[in-house]
């Protein structure tokens, strides 16, 4: 492959993503989402995936498109968000769901992405999250197919932990303002959340930029996540529909309010 890891159209950075391929996907809501490469996925009509990211998009945007389209199986999140048709879904029986509290999501991301297969945290004990029976499917008649189960506990200094363990998967797509083609990636404000972590979980990991640069233009000390986590970079098109940065929920002032 060499150190230049461009590829030449999002179609090709994908195409070998097949049927029931796990992938981490970044983004937090619809900010930082990857949505040049959701749509060349979405266009290849591949299924049975089980995909890792903070939330699921919306209805109509983002990985709400491959849900829609009955191309999920499997979502590891933190919330349902502003998806109704995750949570058709859901409860239906159509798709499996294993919620995670959103800081052990983001750490179990990242352990996996430095070779740390487990690890020990507060979050969650005393609920179902630790002592199992969470429904991660239901049946088509509502009740519960498939529940998590208990966690192994552990106390230190008094106070008990859960075991969690990292997460790893075939395949991360992410979004990056700046890329170079060396895979070194540069995110914007928020749109930093998720993707840094997403991407390291990947053994293959895709990056989507809107900026390319040549190696040596990005000052060392200004890179968020470094080329080693990235496999392939691929530059969005300018006015490219799919690259749309669009709002979850716009709020704003009324005229005439305080």
């Amino acid at each position: 492959m060499g150190l230049d890891k461009t590829v030449a159209s999002a179609a090709e950075a994908v195409a070998d993503i097949s049927d029931g391929a796990s992938l981490a996907v970044g983004g937090f809501g619809l900010c930082g989402i990857p949505g040049t490469l959701i749509d060349a996925l979405w266009q290849r009509e591949v299924g049975d995936l089980r995909i890792v990211s903070n939330n699921c998009g919306v209805d109509d945007w983002g990985l709400g498109l491959l849900l829609a389209a009955g191309r999920i199986s499997r979502m590891t999140s933190s919330y349902v968000g502003e998806n109704k048709e995750f949570a058709r879904q859901y409860l239906s029986g159509e798709l499996e769901v294993e919620l995670v509290p959103q800081g052990t999501l983001a750490e179990r991301l990242r352990a996996g992405g430095t070779g740390v297969p487990a690890f020990y945290t507060p979050a969650g004990t005393g609920t179902q999250v630790g002592e199992g029976g969470l429904p991660w499917r239901h049946a088509a008649d509502g009740s519960v197919a498939v529940a998590s189960p208990a966690k192994e506990t552990r106390d230190f200094d008094g106070r008990p932990y859960l075991l969690e363990h990292g997460i790893t998967t075939d395949f991360a797509l992410v979004r990056a303002t700046i890329g170079d083609r060396h895979g070194n990636l540069v995110f914007r404000s928020s749109a930093r959340n998720f993707n840094p972590l997403a991407a390291m979980a990947g053994r293959i990991t895709v990056a989507e930029v809107d900026h390319l640069v040549e190696p040596g233009e990005l000052d060392p000390d200004e890179v968020h996540l470094p080329g080693v986590f990235v496999q392939r970079v691929v530059k969005v098109s300018p006015g490219d529909p799919a690259a749309e940065r669009r709002i979850e929920r716009r709020t704003v002032r009324q005229e005439g309010g305080a």
